[in-house]
């Protein structure tokens, strides 16, 4: 049995997918997600594969039992959208075009603005915890301070009232 994680970040922000291969799980080696679904254009790992090795341009390459330089068994593609905004989330990092983000525009990685993949790798956040807490704490106080203002205009006002 094969198994081989590999995660890419997309265009998107936080966006990543993870391809998993298992050999004998699909009894044929189709490359997969995580979640079972096959990759298209299909991808076939040979059986007597002992590493796989995804480039940054997408294509996948296989090292196979004996032998020391790799086969290219296919190129994975990307797909962008007119509207990114316009996709409809399915969960688990699956999206459905709809009318209003447009239809996928298909291309290979490193190619006409297609971004590239690389193995191994996670997309770290750009938010700082710390930070944002820090923002959290300072904008409740902000809100509490113009609470307790109003609050004490209030009175002011409803002791005006009364000395009228």
């Amino acid at each position: 049995m094969i198994r081989s994680l590999w995660t890419g970040a997309t265009g998107m922000d936080t966006q990543q997918t993870n391809i998993d291969v298992i050999a004998n799980n699909l009894g044929d080696g189709r490359l997969t997600t995580s979640e079972g679904y096959i990759i298209e254009p299909q991808i076939v790992i040979p059986e007597n594969t002992t590493s796989i090795s995804i480039g940054q341009d997408g294509s996948v390459d296989v090292f196979l039992d004996g032998e020391s330089t790799p086969n290219q068994v296919g190129v994975l593609e990307l797909a962008m959208f007119s509207n990114e905004s316009g996709l409809r989330s399915l969960g688990r990092n699956l999206y459905a075009e709809t009318d209003s983000s447009g239809g996928p525009i298909v291309g290979i990685a490193t190619e006409d603005g297609f971004g590239s993949l690389a193995q191994g790798f996670l997309e770290g956040s750009n938010v700082s915890v710390m930070e944002e807490m820090v923002n959290m704490i300072a904008g409740q106080r902000a809100y509490e301070v113009n609470s307790k203002s109003v609050k004490t205009s209030d009175e002011m006002l409803q002791m005006t009232n009364n000395l009228i």
